[in-house]
C-alpha cells in the first residue's frame, strides 16, 4: 500500500512582466494625452490679463486670413448661422460658444461672428491668452 502524499505541480502565469508593461501604457496614454490639443487651426490668441474659462459647446476659429472655422469645418461667413444654429439646436442649458480668433484678424469678422452668436441666443466667449502679460 503506498501511503505517501502525492505531490502535485500547480502551473502559474507569472504576470509581473506584464504588469510593469502595463503601467508603462498606460502613463504613455495620460501623457499623450494631456498634450493632445483639441484647436488644430494654429493661431495666435491676443493676450489678456485674466482667462475665460467657459463650457465650451461650440469652437469657432477666425484666421488672419479672415477664414471661419466651426470646429475644423471652413464656412463662408453667410452660412454660418445656419450651421451654428444647428448644434446650438441640441443644447438643453444656454450654450456658450468660444470665438478662438487670431491676433492679426480683423474685429469686425469677431463681431460680426459675435452679431450671429447672440441671434441664436447663446453667450459668446473670446479665448484670449494671458501668457505673457504683465
Amino acid at each position: 500500500m503506498n501511503i505517501r502524499k502525492k505531490l502535485r505541480n500547480h502551473p502559474e502565469v507569472h504576470t509581473g512582466a506584464l504588469n510593469d508593461i502595463l503601467f508603462i501604457l498606460l502613463l504613455f496614454f495620460l501623457i499623450v494625452s494631456t498634450l493632445a490639443n483639441p484647436n488644430v487651426i494654429k493661431v495666435a490668441n491676443p493676450k489678456a490679463k485674466s482667462d475665460t474659462k467657459a463650457k465650451q459647446t461650440v469652437v469657432i476659429t477666425v484666421d488672419k486670413n479672415q477664414l471661419i472655422y466651426l470646429g475644423q469645418k471652413q464656412i463662408p461667413i453667410g452660412q454660418l448661422e445656419a450651421e451654428l444654429g444647428s448644434y446650438l439646436s441640441k443644447e438643453t442649458d444656454k450654450p456658450s460658444v468660444v470665438i478662438n480668433g487670431d491676433s492679426l484678424s480683423h474685429l469686425g469678422t469677431a463681431i460680426k461672428v459675435m452679431q450671429v452668436i447672440k441671434k441664436l441666443g447663446a453667450t459668446p466667449v473670446m479665448a484670449v491668452d494671458n501668457a505673457g502679460v504683465k
